[in-house]
């Protein structure tokens, strides 16, 4: 389903009042999608359902972000982070996402539930530097080490904190 996009420079800004929804099965396919995501991505909800969630994953994400966030959602946590996405047009949009998991009638992860906000631009000054950093070093140490050595960098920025994860993007 995903075309080759070339990103553009062209920012989309989310309005105060927005909230990105969707809702995943297990393995990040989407089976729930508002308005609000339909605006964003610049898909159709036909487009967008049944897909996997990364349909709208700009290629300036390192992917131990995302690998962090399987990790935690999996675990049954819930993850909070930066995100920046792309349109259908090659355009972007940062979001500041909150994905849990939903649970069945035997407590077993059934999928995901996300709703993204606009995230604080002086906030994003900080995150955009970090993860180019961290996508520096994913393409530096190559496909295989990729996520360790993005990893490493986020590690080695939270570490000094005396903070895990999810307090130090809290703390931002």
């Amino acid at each position: 389903m995903k075309n080759k996009i070339t990103p553009t420079n062209k920012e989309r800004i989310m309005r105060e009042q927005d909230f990105i929804v969707s809702k995943t099965d297990p393995s990040g396919r989407l089976t729930y999608c508002n308005q609000i995501f339909i605006e964003f991505s610049g898909y159709s909800e036909a487009e967008l359902l049944g897909q996997q969630h990364n349909i709208v994953r700009h290629p300036d994400m390192p992917r131990s972000v995302f690998a962090l966030l399987w990790e935690t959602i999996k675990s049954g946590n819930e993850f909070l982070g930066y995100v920046k996405n792309m349109h259908k047009d090659g355009s972007f949009y940062w979001v500041f996402a909150t994905v849990t998991p939903s649970y069945g009638e035997q407590n077993n992860i059934i999928g995901f539930f996300s709703v993204r906000r606009k995230p604080d631009p002086q906030k994003l000054q900080i995150i955009d530097a970090l993860y180019h950093d961290m996508l520096m070093a994913e393409k530096q140490a190559g496909s295989r080490h990729a996520i360790a050595a993005g990893r490493q960098v986020l590690d080695n920025v939270i570490q000094p904190t005396g903070k895990d994860y999810r307090e130090y993007i809290l703390s931002l």
